[in-house]
């Protein structure tokens, strides 16, 4: 009697391997892309939101959030150290999560919440399935 391998179990497809993962990075990575770049053009709005959640030091807070969103970001879509970067990411959302939208009372805290939370599984994703075959991991590791 011949078995017969269920779909779910054969290969990736190349679609699969390539273009999905690198549209799925394109994606997430664009959201903190342009934070990063709204941070830099509006500096003083971003360190007096920092500083209202009462954090300390809202500058350096500043430096490190424009630092992991514009530089993660890129990384991210180019696919380069992505499992690292991916983690870093998931650990910023859920930190961002708590220190920022913690009013689960107010609507519009809530959705953002539970956004920054489904965007830690989406890194948590990347992390454990890393950047696909269109990515410069890949492309080192050839």
């Amino acid at each position: 009697m011949s078995q017969t391998v269920p779909s779910s179990m054969q290969a990736p497809s190349q679609l699969l391997s390539g273009a999905v993962p690198l549209v799925g990075r394109i994606l997430l990575g664009a959201i903190f892309l342009i934070s990063g770049f709204g941070k830099i053009a509006a500096p003083a709005a971003a360190v007096g939101y920092i500083a209202s959640a009462g954090l300390p030091l809202p500058q350096v807070g500043l430096a490190v959030g424009i630092a992991i969103e514009v530089i993660g970001g890129i990384l991210l879509i180019a696919g380069y150290q992505t499992r690292i970067v991916a983690g870093v990411f998931a650990a910023y959302c859920l930190a961002t999560a708590a220190l920022f939208h913690n009013n689960l009372a107010d609507q519009n805290q809530f959705v953002h919440f539970f956004k920054n939370v489904a965007m830690a599984g989406g890194m948590l994703q990347v992390l454990a399935f890393g950047a696909g075959r269109l990515s410069l991991d890949a492309w080192r590791t050839r």
